[in-house]
C-alpha cells in the first residue's frame, strides 16, 4: 500500500514539473523579442560631370583611388569645341582689323589723292569765275543773250559745288571714320573677345577635376565612349562627411529626439561601438512606409528617417556598413 502511494506522489510531482516546464518554455517563446533598430552608414557623394559633350579620351584614376580637390580625373575630346575656337579666332582677327582701320583713318595715298582733286576743283572754279565775270559785264551791256548768260552761270555754280564736294572728301580722309563708326568697331571687338573667352572656358571644361577630397567610388563610362552634357562620369565619396541613417517606425521612436546621443554597434568592424548624435528626424514621404500597428489595424504608423552624426571619426567606416542602436 505504501509503495503504491509513493509511486502516485512521484507521478503527480513529475506531472507538475512537466507542466511548469512547458509553461516556462511557452512564456519565454511567446515573449516578444526586443525590436532591433538597424541602419547604415552614408557619406556625401559628388558627381563629376562635364559641360561639354564629347568622347572620353583618358581616365586618370581608378575606382577606390584617393583623390584631392582639384585633381584632374578625366579628359573629354571634343573636335567641335576646337573648331569653334578657330571660327571665333577668325572673327576676332577680322573685328580687330576693322577697328584698326577705323582708328587709323585713311591711308596717306588716299589723303593725297583727295587733296589733288580738291586743288583741281579750285582751279576749275577760278576759270569758271573769270568766264562768269566777263559774261556778266557783257550781259549788263546787252551784248549777249540771257540764255548764254544762264549757261555760263550754271557752269560756274557747278564748279563751286564741285569744289565744296572735293573739300568734304579731303576733310573726311584727313579726319578718318566717324566716332560712331569707331565705337561700333570697338564694340564688335569686345563681342568677339567675349565669345573667345566663352570657348576658352569650354576648352578648360574638357579636363574634369575632382570637386572634393575623397575616394573614387564609381566610374561609369569607359575610354572611347560618348558622354552627353552634364552626364556623370564618376562619383567621388567624401569619407570625412559620414553619418548614419535609420528608418524607424513612429511607435518605436519613443523619446528619441534631435540632440540625443546614441550608442551604435557596427558588425562590419567586429562589433565596434561608437557614439553618434541625432541631428535630423523627419517622416518619410513615400506612402509605402506606412504599416499597420496590429493585425486588425487601429491606425497606420509612419516611418521616420533618423540621421545621426558620429561624435568622433570611426576608422574603417565605409558607406553601406550596418549600424545597430544599442539599447
Amino acid at each position: 500500500m505504501k509503495r503504491r502511494n509513493y509511486n502516485l506522489i512521484v507521478g503527480v510531482a513529475a506531472l507538475v514539473l512537466i507542466i511548469v516546464a512547458i509553461a516556462l518554455i511557452g512564456f519565454f517563446v511567446s515573449k516578444p523579442k526586443e525590436m532591433v533598430l538597424q541602419g547604415e552608414a552614408e557619406a556625401s557623394e559628388y558627381r563629376v560631370s562635364g559641360k561639354v559633350p564629347g568622347r572620353i579620351e583618358e581616365i586618370y584614376v581608378k575606382e577606390g583611388q584617393t583623390v584631392h580637390k582639384g585633381d584632374t580625373v578625366a579628359y573629354i575630346e571634343s573636335p567641335e569645341v576646337k573648331a569653334k575656337l578657330q571660327q571665333v579666332g577668325a572673327l576676332r582677327d577680322a573685328a580687330m582689323a576693322q577697328r584698326n582701320k577705323a582708328l587709323n583713318g585713311a591711308r596717306q595715298e588716299q589723303i593725297a589723292g583727295a587733296y589733288e582733286l580738291w586743288q583741281q576743283a579750285i582751279v576749275q572754279e577760278d576759270v569758271m569765275k573769270k568766264s562768269y565775270d566777263r559774261m556778266q559785264r557783257l550781259f549788263d551791256q546787252k551784248v549777249v543773250s540771257a540764255q548764254k548768260y544762264d549757261e555760263v552761270k550754271a557752269k560756274y555754280d557747278a564748279a563751286v559745288a564741285q569744289t565744296k564736294a572735293a573739300k568734304s572728301q579731303y576733310d573726311m580722309a584727313v579726319n578718318g571714320a566717324r566716332q560712331e563708326d569707331k565705337d561700333a568697331a570697338l564694340a564688335v571687338v569686345r563681342q568677339t573677345q567675349g565669345a573667345m573667352a566663352e570657348v576658352q572656358g569650354y576648352l578648360e571644361e574638357l579636363y574634369l577635376i575632382s570637386p572634393a577630397d575623397g575616394v573614387v567610388s564609381a566610374i561609369y563610362p569607359k575610354v572611347g565612349e560618348l558622354v552627353g552634357q552634364g552626364a556623370p562620369v564618376m562619383t567621388v565619396t567624401d569619407l570625412t562627411d559620414v553619418w548614419f541613417t535609420f528608418n524607424i517606425r513612429e511607435d518605436y521612436l519613443k523619446s528619441m529626439k534631435v540632440g540625443d546621443h546614441l550608442t551604435l554597434t557596427i558588425p562590419a568592424l567586429d562589433g565596434k561601438e561608437c557614439t553618434a548624435t541625432v541631428n535630423y528626424m523627419a517622416v518619410r514621404e513615400s506612402y509605402a512606409t506606412w504599416k499597420a500597428t496590429k493585425e486588425t489595424g487601429q491606425y497606420d504608423a509612419k516611418t521616420f528617417e533618423v540621421r545621426a552624426i558620429p561624435d568622433q571619426r570611426v576608422e574603417g567606416l565605409r558607406p553601406g556598413m550596418t549600424a545597430i542602436i544599442k539599447r
